[in-house]
């Protein structure tokens, strides 16, 4: 049984009753006690107005008479949520189906009048992914990897994974535990510790096959595996500082591997941090080739020797 199902159908079962402990709950729905807990604990958060009795014999029961405030929003609220939705209706998001429900129980809080405005902004705006003869239509490349909602589920548990991929025409598992999950160039990213390799991994999703949990008595603790990766850091050996144009540019293209930091809350100053494979000619040459691709406004505070020189060449070549 999937969670939101287990928790609306444990809502209905606390519903009609007066009262009720975590030993029936997990009885009743053949789930732990830490489970259990969990699931109370959501029910409350989202306004069921429950009680906890202290004692030997204690549990919970709901408040009677009790009224919850109704949920108002302003003309503004409302356009910024639907605008968040039409923005991201064609970016392979997650629990698709959740957020056309959503956006469904949202419309039937509103007025009238605020309908018609919804209405209105969808025919006028248009964005990228959105098909501008039928903005409604989801395309087969709209559609998330079957595969990443399962994802998401066990990552909320626990950030341990076994994950077989499929590498061309090989099949291969990797123990990793996840840093990040994230979506970049129109890719969803697993940014992970290789667990075997004891090294920095990025996954595409696109090539996931399963994942599961990995096993307990495999595992690296976490304070092992920061200090791990704190080790991988110090072999940074290329640092820029990237301005308003260059963070442009680097939005347009850049390697898998590299992230910015931004430094002023605007997000126009950036950092940039990587390492570069000096032992790699080819390696080597694509980042230069990107260098000049992010332009003027860099400046370079760290730079591998064995680029310099000839990177240096073509900068005044190309008069950066």
């Amino acid at each position: 049984m999937k969670k939101v199902e287990r928790i609306n159908i444990i809502m209905r079962y606390i519903n009609n009753r007066a009262s009720f402990t975590i030993s029936e709950i997990m009885r009743e729905f053949n789930i732990s006690r830490s489970t259990a807990i969990r699931d109370i604990r959501e029910i409350e958060a989202m306004g069921m107005p429950l009680v906890a009795e202290v004692g030997r014999d204690g549990g919970y029961f709901v408040m009677n008479n009790s009224v919850l405030p109704t949920v108002r929003f302003t003309d503004n609220e409302i356009k910024a949520l639907f605008i968040a939705f039409m923005a991201t209706r064609n970016q392979q998001l997650p629990y698709l189906k959740s957020r056309q429900s959503l956006a469904e129980k949202l419309l039937g809080l509103i007025s009238q009048n605020q309908q018609d405005d919804l209405v209105l902004l969808n025919q006028i705006l248009l964005f990228e992914g959105t098909n501008p003869n039928n903005p409604d239509l989801l395309e087969m490349s709209d559609l998330p990897h079957p595969i990443l909602e399962k994802l998401i589920g066990i990552l909320l548990e626990d950030n341990y994974l076994w994950i077989t991929l499929r590498e061309g025409n090989d099949t291969n598992s990797y123990p990793v535990y996840l840093l990040h999950l994230y979506r970049e160039k129109s890719l969803w990213l697993i940014e992970g510790f290789d667990l075997a390799e004891e090294k920095r991994v990025v996954f595409s999703v696109d090539h996931l096959i399963d994942v599961e949990p990995y096993p307990v008595s495999k595992r690296l603790s976490r304070k092992k595996i920061r200090e791990k990766l704190s080790q991988r850091e110090e072999a940074i050996n290329l640092v820029l500082e990237l301005g308003p144009k260059a963070i442009a540019q680097f939005k347009k293209y850049h390697p898998l591997t590299v992230s910015l930091s931004y430094t002023d809350p605007f997000q126009t100053r950036a950092m940039l941090k990587t390492s570069v494979n000096v032992n790699d000619s080819e390696a080597l040459a694509d980042v230069a080739n990107w260098l000049l691709f992010l332009g003027k406004d860099i400046k370079i505070r760290e730079l591998p020797k064995e680029m310099a020189e000839g990177l240096r060449e073509r900068l005044v070549q190309y008069g950066l």
